[in-house]
């Protein structure tokens, strides 16, 4: 590479490649020159020129182009690698710097799962872009858990028992697991008295559970009961569950936050009340960087206040 004539465009030069450098690693997070540029808020001509010019300039190919995907070349990788923690660094002094207004503003990319998503994050949702008039929500609800690591979101609002522990995480609430079937079920439940006694009756599975059949009852200081119950039906999404168990399939154990109105408007009714079953954490997961954004915390504020607030007027766990 020619040598620089001056500082000045040596400084030019070295400038220009650390935003060729953003708009390579935002191809390389997204998978796509599209998505990159719509994170970026530039055009996709502009991406694919500058990471184009990137290659030239080193003599290395660093992304291979497919019909479907964009990835990264084995360099491409270790040049990401070694570039990643920089870049997120910069965007760590940049939103410290731009911290000192205190007032959140800006899109706010989040994920949740589906159930919980649609019965208490969009209600959270919609008091925080009423309480911050100067942010926006791009949320995606789904029973399939996006990384936070990978970029794409700057929350995740997750339900249940976390698993990857270097993961940062705050809880912020909790939910009940409730066995429950439709009321017209009620007198084939006379003679239930024992969990084991489930075995007998048809069981609709939550698939998207890592033991959908198996379950485990306590009762003040009885042993706990493990059983195992026959699945008649196996559905990957939490409220598909809950339709079927409605229309009498059989007995599931669903979140309270999803039977709550349910059981309120008799359209189902608990089962062996007696017994409980394991409650749940609801987490607010953060990328592991040093910083948040404003509007990452104020969003978990808002959140955690309609939980305390549900939780305080006895309507359950979720917001």
């Amino acid at each position: 590479m020619a040598k620089a004539n001056n500082p000045t465009e040596a400084e030019s030069g070295h400038l220009g490649n650390l935003k060729r450098l953003a708009y390579f690693a935002a191809v390389v997070e997204t998978g796509s020159f599209t998505a990159a540029a719509e994170r970026l808020g530039i055009t996709k001509a502009v991406v694919s020129q500058q990471v184009a010019r990137l290659e030239r300039e080193f003599h290395t190919a660093l992304l291979t182009r497919t019909t479907r995907r964009v990835v990264a070349t084995a360099a491409g990788q270790a040049f990401y690698e070694r570039c990643a923690p920089i870049l997120a660094q910069a965007h760590d002094a940049f939103d410290e710097l731009n911290e000192a207004a205190a007032m959140p503003s800006g899109t706010l990319r989040l994920t949740a799962p589906l159930d919980y998503g649609i019965a208490a994050v969009v209600p959270a949702i919609t008091a925080f872009t009423t309480r911050y008039p100067r942010c926006k929500v791009d949320a995606k609800l789904s029973d399939q858990w996006l990384d936070v690591m990978a970029g794409d979101v700057e929350l995740a609002i997750r339900v249940g028992w976390l698993t990857a522990p270097s993961v940062q995480a705050r809880q912020i609430g909790t939910f009940r697991q409730l066995l429950v079937a439709a009321p017209w079920w009620l007198p084939r439940l006379v003679g239930l008295v024992h969990p084991e006694d489930l075995g007998a009756l048809p069981f609709v599975a939550n698939a998207a559970l890592r033991e959908p059949g198996r379950w485990t009852f306590s009762r003040g200081d009885a042993q706990p009961r493990s059983v195992t119950v026959e699945s008649v039906i196996s559905l990957d999404a939490t409220l598909a569950v809950r339709e079927a168990v409605r229309q009498g399939a059989g007995l599931s154990v669903l979140p309270d936050y999803v039977v709550a109105d349910d059981l309120a408007a008799g359209h189902l009714v608990p089962v062996l009340p007696e017994w409980t079953l394991p409650s749940g954490g609801i987490h607010a997961v953060f990328p592991a960087t040093r910083f948040r954004p404003a509007k990452v915390r104020a969003f978990v504020e808002v959140l955690q206040e309609r939980i305390a607030a549900a939780a305080g007027s006895g309507a359950g766990h979720h917001a």
